[in-house]
């Protein structure tokens, strides 16, 4: 019966051979070729023997020459010839052993010499020593630090702040922290290097629109909304961000934020707002582009600025809702893994809060100082002013380019050289020439502070134009 039933099998397979279709069989027949190939090939083929001779391969060994690890660098390269300042770089610094008017550090209002920030300085520092040795989670928490978080909260009017170590740091770990791989960020072409380097963390889909152009944000948002009506499941876990300065860096510009909120609104995005720039600097009582436009800072998801301008300490700070700020304790790489601010600078930092605090008016005193070097140095022959007149920090950009980015920097840098030697301290804007998405023109970069007088603004722009002529002429 076994073998009957045996040969009955046999039988049913051979007539189901027979009835497949043809490309089923040469589809079988071709996989269990395939597979016998596998079976019986070598995984590896034996390298040809070579026919050179020992004293051959040792000349070759020898000759041989690996990449250099690092690009040839000139010599004369601004970063291997950089100024050097002995004091401090407040409103008169001395660079290279030349006393100048300073106009080249972010010291905007001018407390980096003040005796009240050096007074809490040394205070703390004969309390704490001089730095933490440790992130914030490991003991790397003083009292000092939770004090500045919670008066920079109260200042900015928002539920909570956390402070970084480093400027750069603060929206470079921000954003990562926030954005991950999948979700969508909206960003302005002219945004500074700190961003771009958070965005390229956070390894997100970015869109860039140009300089504070709304109609091209909106155009990028309107196309998304249409990508998401195609894969709604999708959208619903993708996260969208608008990413700003509120006083650019690379431009001088400020941004619109009412248009922007409004676009938040309509399309469903969120707002994280970069202000070290405009913090201390715009608004009645100097927090920043949200008070300069009136827009209420709830409807800003997170913002974010450096304490090295206005301040004159180190390190930066987020602010905005509890559990946004809270979310950065946990994955603010920047916060997690760096050593905490040391003691000295946070307690700098909050006298320097107090001084704004009580003289509001500086702000009015830096606003109306802007205005007046904006409008001197209005038509200097061969170059143009590029900023609002409002900003502290304002570039001068060739009025026609030579075509070569190399000669115009040395002509800019002809100019700063010779005002330097007049006793005006000047910079050109530096940039990673490789690295920036969007490398802006070459210029040189003008700061105003409160320390400067009329006459010393006069100055300064007197001898631009006259070195300008003498260069460019």
């Amino acid at each position: 019966m076994a073998t009957a039933a045996e040969q009955w099998v046999l039988v049913e397979m051979v007539q189901a051979l027979y009835e497949a279709p043809a490309y089923h069989l040469i589809l079988e027949g071709i996989l269990i070729l395939w597979i016998i190939r596998l079976l019986f090939s070598k995984t590896y083929k034996l390298q040809e023997r070579s026919d050179l001779t020992l004293k051959e391969k040792e000349e070759l060994i020898e000759e041989w020459q690996p990449e250099p690890l690092v690009p040839p660098v000139s010599k004369d390269h601004p970063a291997l010839n950089y100024n050097i300042v002995s004091g401090p770089p407040s409103h008169n610094i001395v660079v290279n052993g030349k006393e100048c008017i300073n106009f080249a550090s972010f010291n905007f209002l001018g407390l980096l010499d003040n005796p009240r920030l050096k007074v809490a300085a040394l205070a703390s520092l004969k309390k704490y020593g001089v730095g933490t040795c440790g992130p914030r989670g490991f003991y790397g928490t003083f009292d000092v630090h939770l004090d500045l978080e919670d008066r920079l909260a109260k200042f900015m009017k928002t539920e909570e702040a956390i402070i970084y170590s480093y400027g750069f740091a603060t929206i470079a770990s921000a954003i990562p922290a926030y954005s991950k791989r999948g979700d969508i960020v909206f960003v302005d072409k002219a945004a500074c290097f700190a961003i771009q380097k958070g965005l390229q963390a956070s390894r997100s889909d970015i869109k860039l629109f140009n300089h504070n152009d709304m109609d091209d944000l909106e155009r990028l948002l309107k196309e998304q909304e249409i990508e998401d009506q195609k894969n709604p499941r999708k959208a619903r876990v993708t996260r969208r961000f608008i990413i700003v300065e509120g006083l650019y860096m690379n431009t001088g510009t400020v941004c619109p934020l009412p248009e922007l909120v409004k676009l938040k609104y309509k399309y469903k995005a969120r707002i994280f707002l970069e202000e070290s720039l405009s913090f201390g600097v715009l608004g009645e009582h100097g927090r920043g582009v949200t008070e300069h436009f009136g827009i209420n800072i709830d409807d800003i998801d997170l913002i974010s600025a450096n304490m090295e301008n206005s301040l004159a300490s180190i390190g930066g700070f987020c602010c905005g809702r509890s559990f946004v700020i809270d979310h950065q304790r946990l994955s603010g790489q920047g916060y997690c893994f760096s050593a905490s601010l040391p003691p000295l600078l946070a307690a700098a930092a909050i006298e320097a809060l107090n001084i704004m605090e009580e003289n509001p008016g500086i702000f009015a005193v830096l606003k109306e100082k802007c205005k007046r070097i904006h409008k001197a140095l209005q038509g200097i022959p061969g170059l143009k002013v590029v900023g609002e007149s409002i900003s502290p920090a304002l570039h001068l950009q060739l009025e026609e380019t030579t075509g070569c980015r190399e000669r115009d920097v040395k002509l800019l840098q002809e100019i700063v050289t010779q005002c330097m030697d007049r006793g005006i301290a000047l910079t050109q804007a530096r940039y990673l020439e490789k690295e920036e998405k969007y490398l802006p023109p070459p210029s040189i970069r003008v700061v105003v502070t409160v320390e400067q007088t009329e006459e010393e603004l006069e100055k300064a722009a007197s001898t631009i134009s006259e070195v300008a002529q003498t260069v460019l002429l």
